[in-house]
């Protein structure tokens, strides 16, 4: 399978991932013919991307760390918790721990695997989906300095839960769909602390759970918010949540950018550390991510074009390549295979973006010669 824009969609694709909202309801199952009415559904829901078969990238598996159900059941409880606070009920917290227990025990379970799915969500459902991306991200990264299963479940729980001050926030400010205003952004800044007020409340939820909530703004060089902490006075697992925090945000689709793809999201962690982040976390963050994911399409700097197949865990920018067009820009007709790890010589020098891709893809499949240029 690969992820398309919703908008190159065509009447017959068949979809390869299901896609789901904040209620765990199906919207496109896995197997479903793609026709009109699902591609302006999608568009109407601010979905800008999905999974389909394709027969170039044939068996094609994405990896991902956490089931999808396990997936859907945490995105429900969110919901479902944020839903409590907006009706000024009081928060029940053993299903957070429950499904922090289990993410945490997919992700040990799968330790020796790279993160490579990027998952598809509607903007209304942008939050919850955002919130269980970082809680997955973050235990990943505690996992690597060699955190105990306590710290991992105060991690777990202060990462799933770090942005629960846009709850007290307007939803039509969260959603705005243009620039907001110096007051409006100083509102939404004001996130952090009513998180802080609201976890404070509530004796079962650790302090230090509660402080990501409060700190995961911060940056390493006081550049931050809420206090402008710096260095050693940020708490280590608001450090985490704050690399967790923006590299999923890049990933996002929004309304206002495309989103990133992996590499240059995590060119853009990379650049930030010793600034704006701890360059140990930084490191212990990026271990665990594939930088050119399994469907990545890239060139080579022999001028072959490829699409990642496999990668490896312990140099996750040199994977295992299927070359698909010469440097001439001409199909290659034989299976050819390339692991970069085991071939010094060659290296990628350039990621594509979905839309171009596409282009790529579509255009190979047809048997075009294609002229490359950098599109990034």
């Amino acid at each position: 399978m690969r992820r398309i824009p919703v908008t190159y969609a065509k009447p017959g694709m068949i979809n390869a991932r299901s896609i789901y909202n904040s209620e765990g309801k199906v919207i496109l199952a896995t197997g479903t013919a793609i026709n009109e009415f699902y591609i302006n559904l999608l568009i109407e829901l601010g979905i800008r991307s999905l999974y389909i078969r394709d027969e170039i990238t044939g068996d094609l598996f994405i990896p991902d760390i956490v089931s999808e159900k396990t997936r859907v059941d945490t995105i429900k409880v969110i919901r479902q918790t944020f839903a409590q606070l907006q009706s000024a009920r009081r928060i029940n917290f053993l299903p957070i721990k429950t499904a922090v227990e289990k993410i945490l025990d997919e992700v040990l379970a799968h330790s020796n695997t790279l993160v490579h799915l990027v998952d598809i969500r509607t903007k209304e459902d942008y939050l919850f989906a955002h919130s269980v991306n970082v809680c997955i991200l973050s235990l990943m990264t505690g996992i690597s300095l060699a955190y105990n299963t306590l710290q991992l479940k105060e991690l777990g729980i202060g990462a799933l839960l770090h942005d629960i001050g846009n709850t007290r926030i307007p939803n039509e400010l969260l959603l705005k769909q243009a620039s907001l205003t110096k007051l409006e952004f100083n509102l939404i800044q004001k996130h952090t602390d009513q998180g802080l007020d609201i976890l404070g409340q509530y004796p079962e939820i650790s302090p230090l759970s509660a402080q990501i909530a409060f700190q995961h703004h911060e940056r390493n060089d006081g550049t931050g918010y809420p206090n402008g902490l710096n260095g050693n006075d940020i708490h280590n697992y608001a450090r985490i949540v704050a690399i967790t925090d923006v590299y999923d945000a890049l990933l996002a689709d929004r309304f206002y950018r495309p989103p990133f793809p992996p590499f240059d999201a995590m060119r853009k962690i990379i650049r930030g550390a010793y600034t704006l982040f701890d360059p140990r976390t930084v490191a212990a963050f990026i271990e665990n991510i594939a930088m050119y994911p399994v469907g990545s399409v890239v060139k080579l700097n022999n001028g072959d074009v490829g699409i990642v197949v496999d990668v490896n865990k312990q140099s996750q920018h040199r994977p295992i390549i299927r070359i698909l067009m010469n440097d001439q820009g001409e199909k290659i007709s034989e299976d050819k295979e390339l692991d970069l790890d085991k071939l010094s010589n060659l290296f990628i020098v350039e990621g594509f973006n979905e839309e171009f891709s596409y282009s790529i893809l579509r255009d190979i499949k047809k048997g075009k010669p294609i002229k490359l240029k950098n599109n990034n």
